[in-house]
């Protein structure tokens, strides 16, 4: 059997050292050491040793497969060098080479212009009201002094889910909701921000859906000239101290008085132009004191305190602001378009 053995150790290391590659090798580390190899199967026949010949050949059969286990290896890691030479010739990297470049996003024109609205107002002392988007009728229309059938609804004629469930048609639900919610305590001053929803046919200054931002303030004494004063200092932020406004007598059925706020335009400084229509001014929000019916429905006594609202389209303010033309530019997704604010 040591014979046999020694034999073994002898074809192993001849056949080792004519290998070629790794998949080659490890058929001959099956053949001679696996569990049906060739070591093994004379290694089994030691059953029939005496007592003192048992040790001898297993020293020997140990100094075999340690003799052909150091050959593998040493071939293992001549080959896994070799691959890994390969491989980095391969992936071989001219560090020369211009890198590639990563487009990077910005803020879209339409939130830079909101963060804008809600940072001007919030240094006044505004806080920031949410409310969700899917309202009741009560919210969106009752509680606002629109009762059911009231013809200023087929103004803002919406996606209805049920009769009292519908995509809210405005922000001003927010109001109602901030009102109920502090219980008749004064001050209020929000505003309310989000998008709503209307079945406008898409044009350039038409949108299915679009941003609002929605004032409140109540408060005792609260007048007109404090909301012109509001107004006027946000336009004067927003697009420049030379800016004027003007109010003009309109309707709304959750204000009363109520009015359209004008302001100067920008293209011709006041003078007139295509823009203006030749009148100097052009319309930007409109706003009024809070009417006592909404001040009960939020729970005030309009006999105590008054208040004033406002709201804008965020759409229009970026619309004058950066000069654009048509509102559809926003929701398109062309990074031509959307590129140029980025740095703004």
């Amino acid at each position: 059997m040591k014979e046999r053995l020694e034999a073994l150790r002898k074809e192993a290391l001849e056949q080792l050292q004519g290998v070629a590659d790794a998949a080659a090798l490890n058929d001959l580390r099956v053949q001679y050491l696996g569990k049906k190899g060739q070591l093994t199967e004379i290694l089994r026949g030691m059953g029939g040793l005496s007592a003192e010949e048992r040790p001898i050949i297993g020293q020997v059969g140990n100094d075999v497969r340690a003799a052909i286990e150091a050959v593998i290896g040493e071939k293992q890691e001549g080959f896994d060098r070799a691959a890994t030479a390969h491989r980095l010739q391969a992936e071989t990297i001219d560090v020369t080479l211009p890198g590639k470049s990563v487009n990077s996003g910005s803020v879209h024109p339409l939130n830079k212009v909101a963060q804008e609205i809600e940072d001007i107002f919030i240094g006044m002392g505004y806080t920031i009201a949410e409310g969700p988007e899917v309202e009741t009728d009560f919210f969106n229309f009752e509680a606002l002094n629109l009762p059911k059938n009231h013809p200023a609804r087929d103004m803002q004629d919406s996606f209805y889910i049920t009769d009292e469930i519908l995509l809210r048609t405005h922000t001003s639900p927010v109001q109602i909701r901030t009102m109920k919610a502090m219980n008749g305590k004064t001050p209020v001053k929000v505003i309310c921000p989000g998008k709503v929803y209307r079945r406008d046919d898409d044009d350039a200054t038409h949108s299915f859906m679009f941003h609002q931002i929605e004032g409140l303030v109540i408060g005792p004494n609260i007048r007109m000239s404090d909301l012109k004063g509001t107004l006027l200092q946000f336009v004067q932020e927003m697009y420049g101290p030379q800016m004027q406004i003007r109010l003009r007598p309109s309707f709304f059925p959750f204000t009363e008085p109520s009015a359209e706020v004008d302001v100067t335009c920008a293209q011709c400084g006041g003078s007139g132009c295509r823009m203006c229509k030749h009148t100097g001014w052009i319309e930007i929000l409109g706003c009024g004191m809070v009417h006592p019916k909404v001040l009960e429905h939020g729970g005030y006594d309009p006999k105590e305190v008054t208040g004033f609202a406002f709201g804008m389209g965020v759409e229009r303010i970026a619309l004058l602001k950066y000069d654009i033309d048509d509102i559809r530019h926003f929701y398109a997704n062309d990074t031509k378009f959307l590129s140029q604010f980025a740095k703004l």
